[in-house]
């Protein structure tokens, strides 16, 4: 049920621009508890490397995406942060160099 629960919640504040697809930071959430965090498997480069980019970065940030439910993590409580950096809806367009 939490995967459902968090996608719904999120898709409502914010939209996910790579669809789970580990390509943006847009699904960045940050684990209330460091208990459970220390109960997710660890995070990928791949996730880290996407995380980088995450408005409001902290210790126990995650991609969403990536937080697989599991019966241990019954109780995880997770917060949104302020924002999210999102170039291809927000409208940022490339300058040439």
């Amino acid at each position: 049920m939490l995967p459902t629960k968090l996608k719904e919640e999120a898709t409502q504040r914010r939209k996910r621009a790579c669809e789970g697809s580990l390509a943006c930071s847009t699904c960045h959430v940050i684990v209330m508890d460091m208990e459970y965090y220390n109960k997710l498997e660890d995070p990928t480069d791949e996730e880290n490397d996407m995380l980088d980019l995450a408005y409001g970065l902290t210790e126990t940030s995650r991609l969403g995406c990536q937080v697989i439910a599991r019966p241990e993590l019954d109780g995880l409580r997770l917060a949104l942060p302020a924002a999210t950096r999102n170039f291809a809806v927000d409208g940022y367009k490339p300058k040439p160099h």
